[in-house]
């Protein structure tokens, strides 16, 4: 007879915790400024889509040196309950195309595209196979360590409130905060990853499986990009 899921049941070690926190300022700030610094100078020619790659492989790199037993510890869970894991998944990516529809009804009347969008978009038209590597398989393995392993899970020890409040609220700026530095109206946008940063957070909590989230991230992303694939397709034969 498999034991109940215990609330907090995953959650990193001390240990864990400070190596992945360490590494999120690294992560969203320094590490893509040291590329551009240093990186791009030296290979010039250097894509969009190649350089996001890299910055998205030194970090799985990392995770799975600091990581990899949090990744382990959780993986049981996945083995233990993988109907309720899938049901949680599915339920997760149901609740989300819901609020999706009420965010984008608001967001459109605003003319301006999310600019984070629009940059996967153009990537993609150019490079849809490493684009496809860096955001179903690389990103939401590095993404969902940090924000929900370690900012949601450390924080839901105090406060499950703050936890929610933190982990979306990080996660929502980390896909804007750059393209805001140019136009603040950017800042507008990250209401659009709002429905998605909870729904990975709800996922977490309710099967304590940090893989959980990481599936449905991939699922998030992968079906983006498959309609945006589609859509090239179409308008290709449409043109």
């Amino acid at each position: 007879m498999r034991a109940p899921l215990s609330p907090g049941s995953s959650r990193m070690t001390r240990r864990e915790s400070i190596a992945a926190l360490a590494y999120l300022p690294v992560h969203v700030l320094l590490l893509p400024l040291a590329m551009s610094f240093v990186l791009l100078p030296l290979i010039p020619s250097l894509s969009d889509a190649a350089f996001n790659l890299i910055y998205y492989a030194v970090g799985l790199v990392y995770m799975l040196a600091f990581e990899l037993r949090f990744l382990r510890r959780d993986f049981d869970p996945l083995c233990d309950r993988p109907f309720n894991c899938l049901v949680e998944v599915l339920a997760g990516y149901g609740i989300m195309l819901a609020l999706n529809l009420a965010v984008n009804s608001l967001l459109s009347l605003f003319p301006a595209d999310n600019p984070n969008n629009a940059a996967v978009m153009d990537m993609a038209n150019m490079e849809m196979g490493t684009v496809s590597a860096m955001a179903v398989f690389m990103a939401p393995i590095v993404e969902e360590i940090l924000f929900r392993g370690a900012v949601f899970g450390l924080l839901r020890r105090k406060s499950r409130v703050l936890a929610y409040a933190a982990s979306i609220l990080l996660f929502s700026l980390y896909h804007v905060w750059s393209f805001a530095l140019l136009d603040a109206a950017a800042l507008l946008y990250l209401v659009q990853y709002i429905p998605a940063s909870f729904v990975l957070c709800r996922c977490y909590e309710r099967t304590e499986s940090v893989w959980a989230p990481i599936f449905l991230h991939m699922l998030i992303n992968g079906v983006s990009l498959s309609l945006l694939s589609q859509l090239e397709e179409l308008l290709c034969r449409m043109l």
